[in-house]
């Protein structure tokens, strides 16, 4: 997909999603994301000790519950083994959203991903020391669904929170 290929002019046209880790003394916590590309909001996730096809897809369980979408939607991932599972493939086809996936080694087509993973790390993870993954789904879920989504202000949103921005074009 182009770069152009991730502007969208309303919500619920294009969502993208990713993979990361999260370090604790327990071991790696894994997160995934879904979000809408017109806000940048988080509109779905999941937390898991295991990199499964269940950790994606509960991702986008809850962003197509939370969205309840009625058109075609276009869903951009990497090509991870659980993004290419038959069951996320059926996930896909029984809600009426088109898989997208990124070329082989191109980091940069999942940039909107990649930044939001960053900005988590950088404001949230990278100052915790987590000791168990209870604690660090508690802070995670804390910055995704009490900050980020409602507080943190983009400058790519005019300086809106997604909340914010979502709002305030009738959403």
């Amino acid at each position: 997909m182009s770069r152009a290929g991730f502007y969208a002019e309303a919500p619920n046209q294009r969502w993208a999603s990713d993979i990361t880790y999260i370090p604790t003394v327990e071991g790696w916590l894994y997160l995934a994301v879904v979000m809408d590309l017109y806000s940048r909001k988080v509109i779905g996730w999941s937390m898991s000790d295991r990199m499964k096809d269940s950790l994606v897809i509960n991702a986008l369980k809850m962003a197509v519950f939370r969205r309840k979408i009625c058109s075609n939607v276009l869903l951009h991932s990497d090509r991870g083994s659980q993004y290419a599972s038959d069951n996320f493939q059926q996930l896909l086809r029984d809600n009426h959203i088109t898989c997208s996936m990124s070329r082989k080694g191109d980091c940069w087509d999942n940039a909107a991903m990649e930044s939001f993973f960053h900005t988590l790390k950088t404001e949230c993870v990278y100052h915790e020391k987590y000791l168990t993954r209870d604690d660090a789904k508690k802070s995670i879920f804390d910055y995704i669904e009490v900050f980020y989504n409602r507080q943190r202000k983009h400058s790519f949103l005019g300086y809106k929170s997604p909340e914010q921005y979502e709002l305030a074009s009738g959403l």
